[in-house]
């Protein structure tokens, strides 16, 4: 693989302004200012668990509600990860992690396949954590996962908290993201598909 592995997107309509910068060979440094609190934390949790560095500077029409600007964060982090990955050669590709927070347990599995898939059965109690609404959690992987061209399986194993289950789904997004860009030391030249490319 040749680094720098890095990607800055900017994405502007009618409803919100969104520029992110991503270094998947990071050290987990976040620069996130969407103007939601509780999605900027779940952003750090990407980027401290994830290794990559992740800054994000959104203005959106958050004096309707925070649907328009969580959803466009999550197109253009997944646009940026999509092009920080190039034509996907030399990494794992698949990534799993189950992730605990205290009672909470959610696992995660992805595949960087080139095919936008998203199987999500998060139970999340409360309509809000803090001002924001749980339902958004489905709509920001849902952008990621169809930007990003990834297979993505969110299943909660446990947990009755809400906010412990948001953060344990990210922390464990995190990790098997980690898992599956690391380059494999024994294919680094080779796109880790058998068809020899891997696309939608």
């Amino acid at each position: 693989m040749s680094p720098p592995r890095q990607a800055m997107v900017e994405r502007k309509t009618g409803e919100t302004e969104v520029t992110v910068n991503l270094n998947l060979d990071g050290t987990g440094r976040a620069e996130n200012q969407t103007g939601i609190p509780f999605l900027d934390h779940m952003l750090d949790q990407l980027a401290s668990h994830g290794l990559v560095d992740v800054s994000v500077a959104a203005t959106g029409d958050i004096q309707i509600d925070d649907h328009h600007t969580n959803e466009d964060v999550g197109i253009t982090l997944g646009l940026a990860l999509d092009r920080a990955l190039g034509d996907r050669r030399g990494i794992q590709r698949f990534g799993h992690f189950v992730a605990p927070l205290d009672e909470a347990l959610v696992e995660v599995v992805m595949d960087f396949s080139g095919r936008p898939h998203l199987t999500y059965c998060l139970e999340i109690p409360t309509q809000r954590v803090g001002s924001y609404d749980t339902q958004l959690v489905r709509e920001f992987f849902v952008a990621v996962v169809t930007q990003a061209r990834l297979t993505l399986h969110i299943r909660q194993l446990d947990g009755i908290n809400s906010h412990h289950i948001i953060e344990a789904t990210f922390k464990a997004f995190a990790r098997a993201l980690r898992m599956a860009v690391a380059p494999d030391p024994r294919r680094l030249q080779a796109i880790p598909s058998s068809k020899g490319i891997i696309q939608a």
